[in-house]
């Protein structure tokens, strides 16, 4: 099993690790413990380097499969298993990323508190995501609310706190309702729960900034139909008004 770092202090930058597996036929290496972000939730995962004493090597994927996390890495040559290696993210990016993916969970919030319906899809790149809604209509002026909305919370500077909550406590939570917890197979236990406080709180991976108000700004740049009863808002982050 590869430890997680990142599930429990998302700044952490760089990292050292021993490799836990080779596979040379697909030019990827697991290791013992990482800071990369194997994408999930509709975040993708990170991007960096590798050094294990020859000179950093591009990290160009990375997925967590059967409780390893596998790094592709662009080189010639792999080293073997035990070797000792530098791991280092592409923090602009990651950065970024947290900041949207902070964004979403704040869009998330505000229409659960508008409408108290759930999140049924999303996805996001580095500074721009989307979230879809069982919303029976959608429009313009809604849109331009929702980013009115969005942005006095993050103004309110609320602390995005990370926690574990054992799956008895976590199903017995009706703030999880909105996320269909229940969905997540039993054997995930305990559940990293990220607490927008006072806004939002759902079970979740990935990777998020300390506060609301490090997200920056956001506009809502469309709001789509998708069919009956799904509806579609994109954001874009941008830096906060001076």
């Amino acid at each position: 099993m590869t430890e997680e770092l990142f599930a429990t202090d998302a700044y952490r930058r760089s990292f050292e690790a021993a490799i836990t597996e080779v596979d040379r036929d697909a030019g990827r290496v697991a290791l013992a413990r990482t800071a990369f972000y194997p994408g999930g939730g509709g975040q993708p995962h990170d991007l960096g380097t590798l050094d294990w004493g020859g000179g950093a090597v591009a990290v160009t994927r990375v997925k967590r499969e059967g409780g390893r996390i596998w790094h592709w890495v662009d080189a010639p040559e792999l080293p073997g298993t035990g070797a000792e290696l530098a791991g280092e993210i592409d923090w602009s990016r990651r950065h970024l990323l947290m900041r949207t993916h902070t964004a979403l969970h704040v869009l998330c919030g505000v229409v659960w508190s508008e409408f108290a319906i759930p999140v049924t899809g999303g996805n996001m790149e580095p500074g721009s995501g989307r979230l879809d809604f069982p919303l029976e209509s959608i429009s313009t002026e809604l849109g331009k609310r929702l980013e009115s909305r969005i942005n006095e919370e993050l103004a309110a500077a609320r602390a995005v706190v990370v926690e574990f909550l054992g799956r008895d406590a976590a199903d017995a939570d009706p703030a999880l309702i909105r996320t269909a917890a229940n969905l997540i197979p039993r054997e995930i236990d305990p559940l990293r729960v990220i607490d927008i406080v006072g806004l939002d709180k759902q079970a979740d991976g990935g990777t998020h900034v300390a506060s609301t108000a490090e997200v920056g700004a956001v506009r809502v740049t469309g709001t789509e139909s998708k069919g009956k009863g799904n509806k579609r808002v994109r954001l874009q982050v941008v830096d906060a008004p001076a």
